[in-house]
This record gives structure tokens, sequence and C-alpha cells, in this order.
């Protein structure tokens, strides 16, 4: 993950299942996590910062080391050596920051970063070696191949970018050195680090080892480690659920994530609507933002004139709102679908990011080979 293009750590950070996907609430105006991640080492190997400083034995560190072995029945002597190794790393505390505000949305550029050639022939690849578990996971999950395909492709480029951060050393900056300027998650990240060491403990990963984003997010899939811990499932059958190392168990638990958060099999993720040019009555319908909330009778109510294929629709649905810059808005209906893609980043330009990518690789993929 890097700071640029409207970032935040990302949705599947935080599920939803205990909170929204971000312990700081945002619009889904502002695109997140995702769509920096691509920089994500060119950030790190650039900035300027501070050089990283060793924790040591520091008191509140010592002491949270004293409490987790207590209450998990570690031995203390191995943990407290393995945290004091951790570093406090002023990139991290930087990149974690959110975008300066005043920062324009532009839909057609955050698409631009990831449906473009490099990533698209990278996705057809991708497709091709894994079509047995990507369908498979589609048979069992309900998620469609395609959004499978877009989104790992979304989050890492396919693997080819997954975070040069070591993810001990991010989880306890962020928990334990978290910045001043933005409201504190530090007890997000004291939980994520104690996720992490459990999953060290469970995968027999070497701690001081594993790399990741600045937030703390790892493999193909970008999970932070709760997510892992939940929702990571063994799809290629070795017997460890492992999407740092495993492309096929990355897939599967893609699709598990999304099934988990409400996927419904079959659902399209968003219909086109034209809005009503009353401003009251625009403001009620996007006030709701990525939550569907309308039926499509309220929403005729309203003024909003739905596509033909919307009024079909059994179940509410949002207005979502993507920013073009200085030009005017484009506006969507997102179903249920559409939010269980923003459970995994809390943002609907992540979430169409994904759908395009995926549809863009699906048409691709069915267009007769060139001679």
């Amino acid at each position: 993950m890097s700071a640029s293009l409207f970032f935040s750590p990302g949705a599947h950070a935080e599920p939803a299942a205990n909170k929204p996907p971000s312990a700081v609430k945002k619009k889904s105006a502002k695109p997140k996590a995702s769509a920096a991640k691509t920089n994500a080492k060119a950030a790190h190997k650039t900035s300027k910062d501070a050089p990283a400083k060793p924790f040591g034995e520091r008191a509140d560190l010592m002491a949270f080391a004293a409490t987790l072995a207590h209450e998990q029945g570690w031995e203390l002597h191995e943990l407290q050596s393995t945290l004091a190794q951790a570093r406090s790393v002023p990139a991290v505390q930087r990149l974690i920051m959110p975008a300066a505000a005043g920062t324009a949305k532009d839909w057609a550029a955050y698409r631009a970063r990831f449906v473009e050639p490099r990533r698209l022939q990278a996705g057809l690849a991708f497709w091709e070696q894994y079509a047995a578990p990507l369908a498979r996971a589609e048979a069992r999950y309900g998620v469609p191949a395609e959004l499978i395909a877009g989104l790992i492709g979304v989050e890492t480029f396919y693997g080819q970018i997954t975070g040069g951060f070591h993810v001990l050393d991010a989880l306890a900056t962020l928990a334990f050195d978290f910045p001043s300027g933005r409201s504190d998650r530090s007890a997000f990240f004291r939980n994520e680090l104690v996720e992490f060491l459990k999953l060290c403990r469970r995968e027999g990963l070497d701690p001081l080892a594993v790399k990741g984003s600045y937030a703390g997010a790892m493999g193909w899939p970008q999970f932070m480690p709760s997510s892992w811990n939940r929702y990571a499932v063994d799809f290629d059958g070795d017997g460890h659920a492992n999407p740092i190392q495993s492309a096929e168990d990355a897939i599967g638990s893609v699709a598990n994530y999304l099934a988990a958060f409400g996927w419904q099999r079959g659902m399209p993720t968003h219909y086109s609507v034209a809005l009503p040019v009353e401003t009251s009555a625009r403001a009620l319908l996007l006030a709701p933002d990525i939550k569907p909330t309308f039926s499509v009778a309220q929403l005729r109510e309203n003024g909003a004139l739905p596509s033909e294929a919307a009024q079909e629709h059994v179940g509410p649905l949002a207005v979502v709102e993507l920013q073009n810059g200085s030009a005017a808005p484009s506006y969507w209906l997102g179903t249920e679908n559409f939010y269980a893609l923003t459970r995994y980043n809390w943002s609907s330009y992540y979430a169409m990011a994904v759908i395009e990518m995926g549809r863009a690789l699906k048409t691709m993929r069915a267009a007769p080979a060139s001679n």
C-alpha cells in the first residue's frame, strides 16, 4: 500500500462482522487502500522517512506481551524476545495517514490504475492457469470467477505486489506508535497483532520474516491477520490455509470472505439510474451512501428513474455516486452484492474497479483468438 490516490488501510482489514470495515467510518466517495497498494514498493524505497527504531524492551510492549502470554498460555520470555525485535517504522506512520483534504476524486483515473493492459494480460494468464479452482470457487460460494480474478488483480496485481514491510513491524508501529492527526486506531492494530501472532504459531510462520503492506495485510488477497484467521480456507488440499504462498487458497479465501459478508448467488452487482435534478431529493437518496436502503418504489417516489432491469430487482438498493473530477458524477444503483464487495474495502470506487476488471477479463477471455 502507499499513500497515493485516495487510500486507507482497506475494508478487509476490519471485517464488518465486528464493525464497518474501517475503524474510522468514511464515505465511499473516498477510494481507499487498494488503489495505492500498487505503489507500495516505490513509496517504501524512495521516502525520506527517519530510520526504523527497534522497540526493545519498551514498558508498554512488554506489558502487552505479559498479558497476552498469560491469556494464551504462551511462554513469556520467548514472546517478549520476539516483540522486542519489532521496529517502529516512520514510513508506516506516514502511509497510514489519510489523503490530503480537498483531493479531487476521479473515477476514470482510479479505474485506469487497474483496468489497464499489463494487469489485464496478467489477469488472463492467471485465469488460464487457475481456471479449475476459480470455477470450483464459483460453484461452491456463488461468487463469479471474473469477480474473484478481478479482486485479486486489483489487490496485488496477481501476487506481484504484496507489500515489502515486515508485518510485525507494521502492526507494532500502528499498535503502539499510532500517529496523531487522525482518529486513534491503535486498539484495532493491537488486536491484529494478537491475531498475527496466533496465525504464526498455528501455521509455523516466523513472525520476524512475514512481509505485507504498511497496514499489515498479507498475501495474494491482502488479508489482515484477523481475516486470515476467520476466512482463509485450504483450497488446494495441502492441509494449510495459506493465501501468501497459494494462489488457490487465495481464490477460495476471497470467495469465502465475500460469501460470509452476504454475497448472493446470481444477483447483479449494480444497475443504471437517472437521479432527480432537485437538490434535496438527490441528497436524500445519497445520504445512506453505499448501504442498500431503498426499494425500487421508494426510488421512484423520490424522483429517481431506475433502469428497466433495476425495476425487476427484489431487495434494497443503494444510490452510488462516483465523482469524475471536474465533470459530472456517475450514478449507479448498488445491490446487496455491490455492498458485499465494499466489505472487502469500504469504497464504491474499489467495488466498481473490481467489477470492471472482472468484466474486462471475462470479455477478453471470451473473444476469439486473433490470427
